[in-house]
């Protein structure tokens, strides 16, 4: 939900695009499908493209950029691992400084040395205020940080913030290009260079993404030499592509991706996620910004529904942003379906029904706007589903779709079919989703939440290496969401990819919300093996 999601053109212009270019996407520089050749190139679908390539403006910060490369990096079972770093970081101080020596051998895709100057000057840049960059306070816990030489860099923090190591998975940017260059407009942003196993050829915005494989690249050269990201917005023409052939992968929502179950030639994968769908409920607006209502729709909701229904089982209800599965979950906050509650609710707080069956107070009618991305199924169905739910509480709710470029200026009354959700630590997602200063700074905090006990519990998190502190700060977010919740979560979203079965090596990681680039089972293609001719 942060300004690192999304943005897109319309459906319908999206596709007409597309359909001039498949013959350039399908399969570039390779066999072609089918041919029971080796696969030495590989084309996939994925839903939304980022707004820059740049790590300075927020771009690889959870890791697996493809063109990047962050000190550490996740593995399959999202355990931190070395990357640019030659090992894990050394910790002392109590916590407050993290120490990385860094791996030998390293170059850019340009050639020019990887030294402990472009660490420093990545983090160093995302600090500063000129730079555009919507996650900065993700780094708020550093105080500096220094090089020590070309092959040390020591990080020290203002307080111990016990998931500083995972931060330093963020995508590392050459000094010697970025730093020479406009970093908030410069051609950096769209002809990136970094250390990664991919360099970027080519980005036609809108239509397509087009790397190779990175020679120099210090773990070895992909055995997949080129792999194209089409951006297809819309899940029906996704679908259709990939069933063409014009694809060998894609993202799909859970009913279109059951389309391909009885095709031997392509596999599904499935990644778990922190990824959620909910409506944003802005404090702004006369009908959403009173915690009655607020209150009344988070009962009134069947979200069990919505999981059979619209996932068709691929996935889970959500009660707040941490999956129900999380060691991080407050036991006892999960909200049963209780439309007869719902109603009670709003009896109590003056909303009376009309004669139409929607409730009036003090003349306002329960009645609001709910907006969702043109073409994205999922969105449109649980955005649906939601009126269709508060209907029956006599709360009328009028679906819209549109662009993010419609939606965005709209956000401060208007409420959202959004998304969001983080692996790993609970201050990854809550802070930017609920922290009431960071409400209209972009994406993060869409519906201006503004709660004064949430606000200290998630400094209370951030500031402590204490798992028993830490552990009641962020149980108190989730019991406080159930008092006042400024958001109706709805379901979280288990990932489905369908692909060519043409590679060995394919595994997907727990997800983020954001989804596509770096993300299922290509969030390791460097690592694919290319099967032989069958026989």
């Amino acid at each position: 939900m942060t300004a690192r999601s999304i943005r897109g053109v319309a459906a319908a212009t999206l596709a007409g695009a597309l359909a001039l270019t498949v013959a350039a996407c399908s399969n570039p520089g390779g066999t072609a499908a089918g041919s029971g050749g080796p696969r030495d190139s590989a084309v996939v679908g994925i839903a939304y493209e980022p707004d820059s390539l740049s790590p300075l403006l927020g771009y690889g910060k959870d890791g697996n950029s493809k063109i990047f490369d962050g000190l550490l990096s996740f593995d399959a079972d999202m355990k931190l691992r070395p990357a640019l770093a030659a090992k894990l970081p050394h910790i002392s101080d109590g916590g407050l400084t993290y120490t990385y020596t860094l791996r030998e051998g390293v170059s850019f895709s340009d050639g020019t040395p990887f030294t402990a100057k472009d660490v420093v000057f990545t983090y160093r840049t995302i600090l500063d205020p000129k730079t555009n960059n919507p996650s900065r306070t993700e780094l708020d816990a550093l105080k500096s940080v220094e090089a020590v030489g070309d092959d040390t860099v020591v990080f020290r923090l203002k307080y111990p913030y016990a998931p500083f190591a995972e931060r330093t998975v963020l995508a590392i940017a050459p000094e010697h290009i970025a730093g020479k260059q406009d970093v908030n407009s410069g051609p950096f942003t769209s002809k990136p260079i970094g250390t990664g196993p991919y360099v970027l050829t080519s980005w036609s915005k809108g239509e397509k993404l087009s790397f190779e494989a990175n020679p120099r690249y210090w773990n070895g050269a992909p055995k997949v030499k080129k792999f194209t990201m089409a951006i297809i917005k819309d899940d029906d023409v996704r679908a259709t592509r990939l069933r063409a052939g014009d694809l060998d992968g894609a993202v799909l929502p859970p009913n279109l991706a059951a389309g391909f179950k009885a095709d031997k030639a392509k596999k599904t994968y499935a990644a778990t996620t922190y990824d959620y769908r909910t409506v944003t409920l802005p404090s702004h607006h006369p009908v959403t910004g009173d915690t009655a209502v607020r209150r009344a729709l988070d009962i009134a909701v069947d979200r069990r529904a919505m999981v059979d229904k619209i996932l068709e089982g691929a996935g889970k209800p959500a009660y707040g942003p941490v999956p129900t599965d999380s060691e991080w979950f407050a036991k006892g906050t999960e909200r049963r379906h209780d439309l007869a509650g719902a109603k009670k609710i709003l009896d109590e707080a003056g909303w009376k029904p009309g004669p139409d069956g929607v409730r009036v107070k003090n003349g306002v009618r329960a009645e609001f706007p709910l907006w969702y991305l043109s073409g994205d199924k999922l969105r449109q169905d649980h955005a649906l589903a939601y009126a269709s739910d508060a209907k029956k509480a006599g709360i009328a709710v009028t679906t819209q779709g549109g662009t993010w470029e419609v939606i965005e200026p709209r956000m401060k009354t208007d409420a959202v079919l959004a998304g969001g959700g983080s692996p790993g630590d609970p201050d990854f997602d809550q802070y930017l989703l609920l922290k009431s200063s960071l409400g209209g700074d972009g994406f993060n905090n869409m519906a201006w939440y503004d709660n004064k006990t949430v606000d200290k519990a998630l400094e209370d998190g951030r500031r402590t290496n204490d798992p028993v502190k830490r552990r009641a700060a962020y149980d108190t977010v989730q019991r406080e969401l159930v008092k006042n919740p400024g958001y109706t979560f709805l379901t979280h979203i288990d990932h489905l990819y369908v692909v060519n079965d043409s590679w060995d090596g394919l595994t997907t990681q727990t997800e983020p919300h954001d989804h596509g680039l770096a993300s299922g089972p290509w969030w390791n293609v460097e690592a694919w093996i290319p099967k032989g001719p069958k026989k």
